[in-house]
């Protein structure tokens, strides 16, 4: 039986309670959900911008969404470098649930020691870690098989060159943040890169995406590149040349192929090289790209130039009679030599022989105030004005300076340097009948317009004189061809080592023109060191520009314009050094 409760005689149920009390109970109850209710107000409308912020330190991310690097393609719009779809494999470590034999798999895959994978994923601090970057398509998706927790990956774009070695110095290369780095991949990278696109999104503690924040802004891909090489030219030009190093155990070697009425260069290769998607243990040797960065003395290369200031200054002609008897020549306690006594010749002779004797004697009827004009003219001490970084500017010094001895050296080629493309660039003065053109990388369809350094006829009778050098009894014999006329000079020279010659160490060169009538090609070749019994420009050099012009004017679709075999003669006279 349950009791019931009288109020009215309880003590504390029938005391009074003041009246204040109960407003105040009233009053902090309703202040405390204005307190709320301001709260609120500061984090949904006047704090708003803060809390966002910590908000989407915490969860939202911005995604790149990378564009498509730009192609570059030959002449002919055959492809030299492309990107295609790569995947990057990320993790974050502290997520990362893997058994042994997913981990040996992996590593399989990845093509990294398991012992590697295990010190990048030990760090339990680490939210995120690169494991490799673009890895092939067939391998990304065999990794995605593995479903291993805390393993992700990131859609990029991987780059492939197909001529790989061959057009490696041409077209260069980009690393796996899709920038240039050599060649015209560095030159251009602005235009082939593109712009990246970006997504706003919420992601999870688990790096997963929730939901899109705001509209995507796409990515905009690179622009295409098209250069002045054709890559035919280049891989036969490249090929040759690396069998001429490698027959003559030569250091290394160069050559430049031009357009001599447009200015633009058709190939240009370099051994050692190296495959621009597989640089690993990529040297110093392999990544120069020595026919614009590296300078030499030229040697006898540089007689015609000579010849031809001396023509333009009205001293000699063709004709004109030059002693070289007995064979050298002594001035300022040095004597200049020549291979052999070739006595009296015309400046043709000169030429034709490679007298060094003849061409300081043809030099002494000049001033060096017009020697260095010319030498300028025609490019050298200067920069090249080419779309390739790093191309040198070699070495003219004023002329303020020569001494006699020096002004004679330098009609040979000793005492100034050059690149082998400005050696190049310019013979086309007299490729182009007299003038000299501008060179670029880029496909061309107009014709140049040069500067004239010597008159039409001066040019012609120089082309003339390179004939003849290219012919029985001149120096270059080998550089003969099947079907095209072809004119040249091949150059000897001692290499410099400190501050003397180095007697048993030579570089050699070869460089002319086919047809010589109407020149189309101009090639340039330059073989560094060769060791192995040989070493003259006509013997080592003038085979490789003999094959090049042969092939490219084939390739160029040029008739031929001669109808009989020339006659090749096993044994070139040698030139002076």
């Amino acid at each position: 039986m349950s009791r019931s409760v009288r109020y009215s005689s309880s003590p504390l149920l029938a005391s009074k309670t003041p009246v204040w009390r109960s407003k105040f109970i009233v009053a902090a109850i309703a202040l405390g959900f204005a307190g709320l209710a301001a709260r609120a107000a500061h984090i949904q409308i006047f704090g708003n911008e803060f809390f966002q912020r910590q908000g989407e330190v915490r969860f939202v991310r911005t995604l790149e969404l990378p564009a498509s690097r730009g192609r570059i393609l030959d002449r002919n719009g055959l492809i030299l470098a492309s990107s295609v779809p790569a995947q990057s494999i990320w993790a974050i470590p502290e997520d990362v649930v893997v058994t042994k034999a997913q981990l040996v798999e992996l590593g399989r895959l990845l093509e990294m020691p398991v012992t590697t994978l295990e010190q990048r994923l030990a760090d339990e601090d680490k939210t995120f870690v690169w494991l490799k970057r673009q890895v092939d398509e067939p391998v990304a998706k065999q990794i995605a098989e593995l479903n291993i927790k805390g393993l992700y990956q990131r859609k990029e774009y991987k780059r492939q060159y197909p001529d790989g070695e061959a057009t490696a110095h041409v077209v260069g290369f980009a690393d796996v943040e899709n920038l240039g780095q050599e060649g015209m991949e560095l030159t251009f990278n602005k235009e082939l890169g593109g712009r990246a696109g970006s997504r706003r999104v919420i992601k999870d503690r688990l790096g997963r995406v929730i939901e899109d924040v705001r509209e995507q802004v796409p990515p905009i891909d690179g622009k295409d590149l098209q250069l002045s090489i054709d890559s035919k030219v280049q891989f036969f030009a490249y090929q040759k040349l690396r069998d001429t190093v490698l027959t003559h155990k030569a250091k290394a070697g160069s050559v430049v192929v031009l357009d001599a009425v447009t200015g633009e260069v058709l190939a240009l290769a370099n051994y050692p090289s190296y495959m621009p998607d597989k640089r690993r243990n990529l040297s110093g040797e392999q990544l120069r790209n020595r026919a614009v960065t590296d300078t030499f003395e030229p040697g006898s290369t540089m007689k015609p130039i000579t010849v031809a200031m001396a023509l333009e200054a009205g001293r000699v002609t063709p004709q004109s009679i030059i002693e070289t008897g007995p064979g050298r020549y002594t001035m300022g306690g040095f004597t200049i030599s020549d291979t052999h006594n070739y006595g009296t010749l015309t400046v043709e002779g000169v030429i034709q022989k490679s007298s060094n004797v003849g061409a300081l004697k043809i030099a002494q009827k000049m001033s060096p105030n017009e020697m260095w004009d010319t030498y300028t003219a025609l490019g050298y001490g200067q920069k090249p004005q080419i779309q390739f970084r790093g191309a040198v500017t070699g070495r003219v010094r004023p002329w303020k300076t020569w001494r006699p001895v020096e002004q004679a050296t330098m009609s040979y080629g000793y005492g100034l340097s050059a690149s082998l493309f400005q050696m190049a660039h310019s013979y086309t003065a007299f490729a182009h009948d007299g003038r000299i053109i501008p060179l670029t990388m880029l496909k061309s369809t107009e014709p140049a317009v040069g500067v004239r350094v010597f008159s039409s006829e001066n040019a012609r009778a120089v082309r003339h004189m390179l004939q003849m050098a290219a012919a029985p009894g001149g120096t270059g014999q080998l550089a003969q061809t099947v079907g095209y006329s072809v004119g040249g000079k091949s150059g000897t020279a001692h290499k410099q080592v400190g501050k003397g010659y180095a007697s048993n160490k030579y570089r050699a060169w070869f460089t002319g023109m086919a047809p010589i009538d109407t020149p189309r090609i101009i090639v340039a070749v330059m073989i560094d060191e060769p060791s192995n019994g040989q070493y003259f420009g006509g013997v080592v050099a003038a085979p490789v520009f003999s094959e090049t012009v042969q092939q490219t004017l084939r390739m160029m679709g040029l008739p031929p314009d001669m109808a009989v075999k020339p006659q090749i003669v096993t044994n070139p006279v040698e030139e002076s050094f």
